[in-house]
This record gives C-alpha cells, sequence and structure tokens, in this order.
C-alpha cells in the first residue's frame, strides 16, 4: 500500500506549517551527527544546485524561511525579473536531508523557491513536484532508477587533463577492444576510489547493487535502487557533488561530459521509468506480462521524445554520442547508443528499451548533464498522456538499428533522434506538453539559454576543421 498521499505542490505559508512539525526531529539528528553547518541548496536552470551555507545556530529560521533570499535572474538566465523584483525566497524540503559523507560537519537540504508566496515558475525542483502532483491526483506514482556513468580524471605535471586510472604509457600502444570495461585488473586497479563509493553509498541506504568498469578508460557506472521521482532527483544531484569531492580526495577530478575524445564510449544516464497504482502496484506488469498502459506509456513517451531529449541530452556535445558507429573506436566501432525514436524488448539500439529483467520503460538517450528534475516532469508527464489518450507506438523494433537502411528505417516510420541541439530545442520549442511541464517563463528561459549556447558553439572553430580545411581550400 501506498503510504498517505503527500502534497508536493503547495503555498509558501502551507510549505512552512509542514516543516515546522518536522523540525524538532531532524535538528535532533543532524546535531547527533555532528553537524555544524547546513547547505540549504535550490536547483538553477541547468540543474546544478546553489546555496548559501549557514550554522546550525540558525536552522530553524532557515526551516521557516527567514533564512537566505537569492535574486536568482542575476545567475540562472531568466529574463522575466528585474533589479527591481521581490527575491526568492528559499525553503529547505525536510524530507531531502543528506550528512555530507565526505565531511559530516555539513549537511546538504534540497530546497524550493518561492516567490511572492507561490512556488516560484523559474523553479526545476518546482515543476517536478507540480508533475508528480498531478499524477498523484490522476492516482499515479512515478517510479526512477537512473544509471549514472562518469570518467575520472586528473591532470599531469604539464597541467593537461589525462584519464586518471589508465596503466599504458601515454604514448604506449593501445589495445583495440576494449580492454577496460568490465576488466577484472582493471577493476582492482580502480578499488583505491570504488571501494569508498561503495561504502558510502551503503551507508546512505540508496541499496548499491554493483560498481561497473565501463568501455572507455576511467569511466566507471554504479548501479543503485529505484526509488519515487524526487528522491531519485535529489540523489542523482547529490550524487554528482559527492563524486566530485571524493575524487578531490584521491587527486582526481570527475567529468560528466558525455563525449570527451573521439574514441571514447559516451557518458550515459539512463533512466528507467515505472509507475505504480494506489495500492503500490506496477501498472506496466500484468501478469508478468507487459501492460497495455505500458504500451501506452511508451507512445506518450515516443509522441514527446525529440523534445523529451532537449533536457536529457542537454548539450552540444550530448549528440557527439547518439551515434551509431564511431571509426578508431576503442571497443569495435558500434557505440551502443540509442540512434532512433522507436522502442524494443532489449533492444539497446533504441531510445526506449523494455528490458527482460524489470517491468520499466528505460529511455537510453539521456546523460549526467541533464537538469533532472525537469527530465522527470516531462517523463512522467509524457507517459501518463499516452495512457490516457491511449497513444498506440506502433510494433517494438527487435532488430539491429545500426545496420537498418534510410530507406528500411523510413518504411517503418522510424525517425533518428535529434541529431544536434538546434534540433531538439526546435522540438521543443513547438512541443505543447512542454508549455504545461515547464510552464512559459522557464521553457523561455531555458529555450534562450540553450539557442545562446548553439550560436556560441556554431561560431567557434574546432581543430578538426583547422585539420580539415586550412590547406584543403
Amino acid at each position: 500500500m501506498l503510504k498517505k498521499e503527500q502534497i508536493y505542490y503547495e503555498y509558501f505559508k502551507d510549505a512552512v506549517e509542514r516543516n515546522k512539525k518536522k523540525i524538532p526531529e531532524i535538528y535532533k539528528k543532524l546535531k547527533s551527527a555532528g553537524v555544524k553547518y547546513v547547505l540549504s541548496s535550490w536547483i538553477d536552470l541547468h540543474g546544478i544546485p546553489k546555496t548559501k551555507p549557514v550554522p546550525m545556530s540558525d536552522f530553524e529560521t532557515l526551516c521557516v524561511g527567514k533564512g537566505p533570499q537569492f535574486a536568482v535572474h542575476s545567475i540562472s538566465y531568466v529574463p522575466e525579473l528585474t533589479p527591481a523584483d521581490s527575491d526568492q525566497v528559499m525553503l529547505p524540503d525536510l524530507n531531502s536531508v543528506y550528512v555530507c559523507p565526505w565531511d559530516k560537519t555539513t549537511a546538504i537540504i534540497f530546497a524550493d523557491l518561492f516567490w511572492e508566496d507561490r512556488p516560484y515558475n523559474v523553479c526545476p525542483r518546482q515543476a517536478l513536484k507540480r508533475a508528480i502532483q498531478k499524477a498523484q491526483d490522476a492516482g499515479y506514482k512515478g517510479m526512477a532508477g537512473i544509471e549514472p556513468e562518469f570518467i575520472a580524471m586528473k591532470y599531469d605535471e604539464n597541467g593537461k587533463p589525462i584519464k586518471a586510472i589508465d596503466t599504458d604509457p601515454i604514448n604506449g600502444i593501445r589495445p583495440r577492444r576494449q580492454a577496460f570495461g568490465y576488466d577484472v585488473e582493471h577493476s582492482l586497479d580502480s578499488m583505491h576510489f570504488l571501494k569508498e563509493l561503495i561504502d558510502i553509498l551503503n551507508d546512505l541506504g540508496w541499496m548499491l547493487h554493483d560498481v561497473v568498469a565501463e568501455g572507455a578508460y576511467s569511466q566507471f557506472e554504479l548501479d543503485f535502487h529505484y526509488t519515487d521521482l524526487l528522491e531519485m532527483a535529489d540523489r542523482f544531484v547529490f550524487l554528482r557533488i559527492l563524486l566530485k569531492e571524493v575524487a578531490k580526495k584521491n587527486n582526481m577530478f570527475i567529468t560528466f561530459m558525455p563525449k570527451p575524445t573521439i574514441g571514447d564510449w559516451r557518458s550515459g544516464a539512463h533512466i528507467n521509468f515505472s509507475m505504480i497504482d494506489k495500492l503500490g502496484k506496477n501498472i506496466f506488469n500484468n501478469g508478468n506480462k507487459w501492460s497495455k498502459d505500458s504500451i501506452y506509456a511508451v507512445g506518450g513517451l515516443m509522441k514527446h521524445a525529440e523534445a523529451l531529449t532537449s533536457i536529457t541530452c542537454s548539450t552540444v556535445n550530448s549528440y557527439n554520442g547518439l551515434v551509431p558507429r564511431v571509426g578508431g573506436f576503442e571497443g569495435g566501432t558500434v557505440t551502443w547508443a540509442p540512434t532512433n525514436i522507436t522502442y524494443g524488448h532489449n533492444n539497446r539500439s533504441a531510445q526506449f528499451r523494455l528490458p527482460q529483467n524489470r517491468y520499466c520503460i528505460e529511455n537510453r538517450a539521456a546523460d549526467m548533464t541533464m537538469n533532472v528534475y525537469l527530465a522527470l516532469s516531462m517523463t512522467i508527464s509524457a507517459a501518463i498522456e499516452g495512457i490516457e489518450k491511449k497513444i498506440h507506438p506502433g510494433e517494438p523494433t527487435d532488430q539491429d538499428l545500426y545496420s537498418m537502411t534510410e530507406s528500411e528505417l523510413k518504411k517503418l516510420g522510424i525517425k533518428r533522434l535529434p541529431r544536434n541541439l538546434l534540433m531538439a530545442i526546435e522540438a521543443l520549442k513547438n512541443d505543447k506538453l512542454s508549455d504545461e511541464v515547464l510552464g512559459p517563463v522557464m521553457k523561455k528561459s531555458f529555450l534562450r539559454y540553450k539557442n545562446d549556447e548553439w550560436e556560441r558553439y556554431h561560431q567557434a572553430v574546432t581543430d578538426w576543421e583547422v585539420k580539415e580545411y586550412l590547406r584543403l581550400y
């Protein structure tokens, strides 16, 4: 059975009253853990947490909305407010408290932004809470697991970034066949870093299942248990912070850039999404078969796939990874990345996979640069639209999309994923569901920033262009 239904999307005064009931319990918990400093952190347009640290002596003041305020329009590309407007008020969510494992004198509490007593319309966390509230009102609850991939790096003696865990000499001969992926020797070489991560995630109660040495040198994946959408979004952001802090202790740094070099495997962050009803039953599972609702949910996701991808793959670099083959690729030429807007049973070349070992829809077109709050907001909203409107996605594509010709794909009505950020944001611009999910102001802000990002990239002259054209023409 589900717990008593929670109010997610509420006015400021109601959220404060909810906090007041939990302040004594959370204060006691933090004090007993030795916490002295609190970072109440709201989420900006890019999914990055922002804060003003406060001492524990200000904890109660913070929790009733009388702590730091923010002129967030000055740093988050939000055009509709001016220097003469009210500041945004940050209110910590006392259901989302994390004592930092790397420094137990510090706690991070995820927060929501309010503006003039209402949820702020450019707060991604509030957008997710609004989507969750709407789903709950319709009788559904979204659940998600995310598969985060990243590369550990360090600086060499010349200040150049290189792979942190790589036993091959820099000028040596590279093996051609995926030496790093799943390899026991390379896993052992990485354990000084991985042991700490395993212990931390288990202590956090995230039910870590395994750690993977991925295909690229010094690339890893962490697989931990799924949970509800809001908690998973908060975990995802906290994990990005945690990985960076633990890496620093090991004289390394972490990059979430999806595709740092041509020969590298893409770092993704596949979203595994499911839905439960009011009885706590997974509605995608119908007697150990995929239910009709699961197929309709896929239909809704496919309908909005291009707009969704502009959020789940949110950078120029993201699209360098959404290709079928790469010449000179370590481990062969096939990328195992999603390339087409279709679904299949265990088909890893499709955007949406129906896995053979769990009843969830895996969106493979997602990476670590996404604003996870907006990504999950769009995911559950598109899935519910698919279920309510009975949007059928057509027959599954259970064949290798990399080997299919353009004419074969066209005959089946299968579209390519957006090939670059511009194509994706153009799709978002025309997507009606995103008007509701993001709201007009946040959507305008997101599009404005991403258009600027594309224009700045498009004006840059790359090394590839110089090598290709400087002496040719």
